[in-house]
């Protein structure tokens, strides 16, 4: 299915899919788990419209919902500024969905985790597989368009196509050591 996976009526390919960073301590892999699920013991943690997440708390927040949007964002960045009531908006609209921000500054260990370089940075992470990853300030129109992409992913094809380039890397990597030396 190439490099990203296609959702939306439009089928614009999203970047990604990818695990998250697995230097993270307890990151969250790629748990299979049916979405009508039923689980007494998960809950849903939606404290408030935006939650903010730190390194103690990601792990809980993001393992215990289907479906979150990240910001990564700094006090100082004024596109950042700009988009922050464009992303509380929407949370206001999207209340089965989790929204939750990264304050780089004060989390310099998240933003490192998932490479983040530039801010705002929005990460779409559903069923534990971060499926979108752009910086940048997005309008209100592009924001929810991309979160109807991401609801209309279909997560079996997403995890088919992680353990897919999961394979591929491994193989990547066992075979590397036998190209070296057959230059002229």
């Amino acid at each position: 299915m190439g490099k990203g996976c296609r959702g939306g009526r439009s089928g614009e390919q999203l970047p990604g899919p990818s695990r998250c960073p697995s230097g993270w301590p307890g990151h969250l892999g790629t748990r299979q788990r049916s979405r009508h699920e039923t689980d007494p013991h998960r809950k849903q943690v939606q404290l408030m419209s935006t939650v903010e997440l730190t390194k103690d708390n990601f792990d809980e927040i993001v393992s215990a919902n289907d479906f979150v949007l990240i910001d990564f964002w700094a006090e100082w960045c004024g596109p950042c500024k700009q988009f922050g009531p464009v992303f509380e908006k929407s949370s206001e609209k999207h209340e089965d969905l989790v929204f939750a921000k990264v304050d780089t500054e004060a989390q310099p260990e998240l933003a490192q985790a998932f490479q983040i370089q530039s801010i705002p940075t929005l990460m779409i992470v559903r069923e534990n597989i971060a499926v979108f990853a752009q910086p940048g300030a997005l309008p209100e129109a592009a924001l929810e368009d991309v979160i109807g992409q991401a609801r209309n992913l279909d997560m079996e094809e997403v995890r088919a196509s992680v353990a897919e380039a999961q394979a591929q890397e491994q193989q990547g990597g066992q075979g590397a050591e036998g190209t070296q030396g057959t230059g002229a």
